[in-house]
């Protein structure tokens, strides 16, 4: 796929939309992803949620859903998906008999031993594009969210 939109297409008024260059970056850095660490499935849902996990056992469907600023509606069958997989373990809530909490188990721990070299790599490779415009990237992105959220 091209690395731009086909100049001879006329874009008018989206050429100014920052949703649309958010979307396109987006696309962009997924396919680079995915070609540079032949993972074709990959979703970046599937990684965050893992990471989120390992990183906090025991937080419940919705605290996910918060962290990593993803819809409920999006984050079941994905939430689903990992636990048929035996990535992850669905325990109820020490708190909250009618929640429950999630927890990677082993398979999921590996599974995202797996993934973690081609996620550095490819984070590496961003961090050369963007140069020292990282932070404020990241910050101007961040305002995006909490404005909108």
């Amino acid at each position: 796929m091209n690395k731009s939109p086909d100049p001879a297409i006329h874009l008018g008024l989206l050429e100014d939309y920052i949703g649309l260059h958010l979307r396109m970056a987006q696309e962009a850095v997924l396919r680079a992803f995915i070609a540079s660490s032949s993972q074709p499935d990959f979703k970046t849902g599937r990684f965050a949620t893992l990471m989120i996990i390992r990183l906090n056992p025991g937080l419940s469907q919705i605290e996910i859903c918060r962290a990593i600023g993803r819809d409920k509606s999006t984050i079941s069958p994905l939430i689903t998906a990992l636990e048929k997989e035996g990535l992850i373990l669905r325990e109820s809530s020490a708190k909250d008999r009618r929640s429950v909490t999630l927890h990677l188990t082993q398979a999921g721990e590996d599974a995202l031993d797996v993934l973690m070299p081609h996620v550095e790599r490819h984070e590496t490779r961003l961090d050369v594009i963007v140069g020292d415009a990282k932070p404020d990237l990241i910050a101007l992105l961040k305002k995006l969210i909490e404005a909108l959220s």
